[in-house]
């Protein structure tokens, strides 16, 4: 996979919201599924068992069809991805993390989500 423009970016993680919102919907029924399957858990209104194992295969779809567009999925709780890229010639990652409206955030590719910086 090659690198994403800032407008390729932003351009995929509008395409990609509707499985990004699936994601922070099937992690938390994963969430209380597995709760429930604690040995005196409280049981859910979801399921048990064979529903906790299908929100796990859905899940992992949905994150192979995220990192099949190229991007870099570095969480998911929270749900955060970054793109590669390049900034003035510099190789960087174009960051984006769960509740952020858009892709505004970058960091070098070395540095990691502590060094993100606004996209100027």
């Amino acid at each position: 996979m090659g690198l994403f423009t800032l407008a390729e970016a932003r351009a995929e993680l509008a395409r990609l919201r509707p499985a990004l919102d699936e994601i922070l919907v099937v992690r938390a029924d994963m969430v209380e599924l597995s709760a429930a399957l604690i040995p005196g858990g409280e049981p859910s209104p979801l399921g048990g068992l064979p529903e906790r194992k299908a929100a796990e295969a859905r899940l992992n779809e949905l994150m192979t069809e995220v990192q099949q567009t190229g991007a870099e999925l570095k969480g998911i709780a929270p749900l955060l991805i970054d793109f590669p890229g390049e900034l003035d010639g510099v190789p960087v990652l174009l960051c984006w993390l769960e509740g952020e409206a858009e892709l505004a955030w970058y960091h070098r590719t070395g540095l990691g989500f502590a060094g993100r910086r606004p996209l100027p």
